[in-house]
């Protein structure tokens, strides 16, 4: 597989962010499933809740912040970049929720950058089905990293 290219952007001052050796080890993890799939070049940005929040707003219409926005980058007509698009991840509400589920966060974040690398891939989970099918994809990508299902109440 080609290497793996990771834009690692911390808007915010804060020390229990993911590295970028294990967000390319998570995005990887997802790479690993989809071989074929040449797009090995994202961003990932870590924000305040501010900045979700206006985020999700101006693009998908919902005015509070949330814990990860994908932003799935389209190529120009005969264009061909090898670019996936970015994840916007909230930190404060990833920490939260991870407090509110009791999980540890670095399991929180490895499912949150899953989910939003499935996301930009193409995955979706409006359709009852779709969820179905995206969401045992994360367990069994989350199982190899040895994350239990993010799923299980």
């Amino acid at each position: 597989m080609n290497s793996i290219v990771i834009d690692r952007q911390a808007a915010i001052n804060e020390p229990l962010l993911p590295t970028l050796e294990q967000l390319t080890h998570w995005v990887g993890c997802v790479f690993s499933h989809h071989p074929d799939d040449d797009r090995l070049e994202l961003t990932i940005r870590f924000v305040d809740e501010a900045e979700s929040q206006a985020l999700n707003r101006d693009y998908r219409g919902n005015d509070k912040s949330t814990n990860v926005l994908s932003f799935p980058f389209e190529n120009p007509p005969g264009v061909c970049l090898p670019l996936l698009g970015d994840l916007i991840i909230c930190h404060a509400v990833v920490a939260r929720e991870a407090q509110e589920q009791q999980k540890p966060l670095e399991h929180h974040y490895a499912h949150m950058v899953v989910h939003g690398t499935l996301h930009l891939m193409g995955y979706d989970h409006i359709e009852e089905q779709e969820a179905e099918e995206m969401e045992q994809l994360e367990r069994e990508l989350l199982a190899t990293l040895n994350i239990p299902d993010p799923y299980h109440e």
